[in-house]
């Protein structure tokens, strides 16, 4: 059921034939979709729905529970495909909280045909038939494309950009993403994706990274992810918050956490709560920035308990609350699907709509990236809409040069699909590299969106695909 794209979508979506443009904004309430509409929950009540417990006990983690959730209506041949996908091509296990079952196909009872073209379900549900049939993984895909882990100055922490660490505290999440650009160590093995696991004990961990950062006075910037922030107990990402906020050269922290979308009910607990409002009040002492960024793709994600758990971090005193989302086809690749699901970020939850990533070429996710050229026309799109502060910008995250503005590019073969980047940091992987700063960096689009002459070249070219061989660091 893969449908190829065309390259004139965007901008025939955008214009009419006299060159004007077509979304129109009006402000919409946020609402939380009838959960009992669903088989499994018609007796679950308001008090149980906004339990974090309740909503982590009851986690759809296999196709067994999810059948028992969706009943019947969507047939036996989608519940096949969920499992044939999650057997041969997934390299995310199922782990869906019903908050997230519940804004699939939010208006309606989940019949096959609404699931198979809903936004959600098509990112965090995948099905086999979703999968390109030629191109399921791009020749040069990489398990760890943006090369995290060979930059790790500690377990877990990367240091990338001059400036700015990612320190990955956890490795699980209350929710799986299919499109995972962690899919090396995040979450459990799949039957087609092995994964890697941290060697030392967490506490040892976090000890190294705080020794790092006291001995690094360069960095002033520390995004705290995983994995998500939410599976980390709150008193010890408290504790961790609080040894980060010692460190006199730290500036800014980011908390990383899917969960303020998939589980938001964690960040409305009273214990979550009033911890932040500790962290962010020392914070605002120490003259230092305090921001929970989040990860929504599609605006009906952004329902009133979101916008409720937004407000909730905001008043507690963060700085911001911003989506670094990512452009996925299917699911935001047009100009109203993005200027609806920013819209929503904006007025509904105080979110700002920050970056939306093209999806890295990580294995079996072809069917989910867009071409530089579609973003490109995508960011043009939506400019002029939005504020200034919120409108997001798309990137491109360009193996070994970072991020980059998707118009950014030194130069862009079509024909090839190769894009090329330069740079002007240098890393841990190239600090003793005299050509750095002067050479080029690749990006490839999908290569169905290729021309033919295109797609015939990489046919011949022979180039392993790594998500087949590469199955260990």
């Amino acid at each position: 059921m893969f449908d190829p794209p065309s390259l004139v979508d965007v901008t025939a979506m955008t214009h009419t034939a006299a060159g004007s443009t077509v979304y129109d904004y009006r402000r919409r309430e946020l609402i939380e979709p009838d959960w009992r509409r669903f088989p499994a929950w018609r007796t679950v009540t308001a008090e149980e729905w906004r339990d974090p417990q309740w909503q982590r006990a009851h986690c759809v983690k296999n196709v067994r529970q999810l059948r028992e959730v969706l009943g019947e209506g969507p047939g036996e041949a989608f519940y096949a495909d969920v499992a044939r996908d999650q057997a041969e091509f997934a390299t995310m296990s199922l782990l869906l909280p019903p908050q997230v079952i519940n804004t699939m196909t939010p208006a309606a009872a989940p019949t096959a045909d609404a699931l198979y073209a809903d936004p959600v379900r098509r990112y965090m549900l995948p099905v086999a038939s979703d999968r390109h049939p030629e191109w399921p993984s791009h020749p040069v895909a990489s398990r760890d494309s943006l090369h995290e882990a060979d930059m790790w100055v500690a377990e877990g922490l990367t240091h990338r950009y001059p400036t700015k660490v990612l320190a990955e505290v956890v490795a699980t999440c209350p929710q799986y993403c299919g499109h995972c650009t962690r899919m090396d160590l995040v979450g459990p093995a799949t039957p087609a994706t092995p994964k890697y696991r941290f060697a030392l004990k967490p506490g040892d961990r976090l000890d190294r990274m705080v020794e790092y950062l006291r001995a690094t006075p360069s960095v002033r910037d520390v995004v705290v992810s995983g994995g998500d922030t939410a599976n980390l107990p709150w008193p010890r990402l408290e504790a961790f918050l609080l040894r980060l906020l010692e460190i006199e050269n730290i500036r800014d922290i980011r908390i990383a956490t899917k969960a303020l979308v998939g589980l938001p009910q964690h960040w409305l607990s009273d214990q979550v709560r009033a911890g932040m409002a500790r962290v962010a009040a020392l914070a605002f002492r120490r003259g230092v920035s305090i921001a929970v960024h989040t990860h929504a793709n599609a605006a009906q994600q952004v329902t009133s308990i979101v916008g409720e758990a937004s407000r909730a971090m905001l008043e507690a005193g963060v700085r911001d609350v911003r989506n670094q989302g990512v452009l996925l086809r299917g699911v935001n690749d047009t100009p109203t699907a993005l200027l609806d699901l920013c819209f929503a970020l904006l007025d509904g939850g105080g979110i700002t709509p920050y970056y939306f990533y093209l999806c890295d070429i990580i294995p079996n996710s072809e069917h989910w990236r867009t071409s530089v050229a579609e973003s490109q026309r995508l960011q043009d799109a939506i400019m002029g809409y939005l504020p200034g502060f919120a409108t997001p910008r798309l990137v491109c995250d360009v193996p070994y040069a970072g991020k980059r503005w998707v118009h950014q590019l030194a130069s862009y073969d079509r024909e090839s699909g190769i894009s090329y980047w330069t740079k002007h940091f240098l890393t841990l992987l190239d600090a003793d590299d005299p050509q750095a700063l002067e050479r080029v960096y690749e990006y490839h689009d999908p290569i169905y969106t290729l021309p033919e002459s295109g797609q015939e070249l990489w046919r011949r070219r022979s180039v392993p695909t790594l998500s087949v061989l590469e199955r260990s660091r």
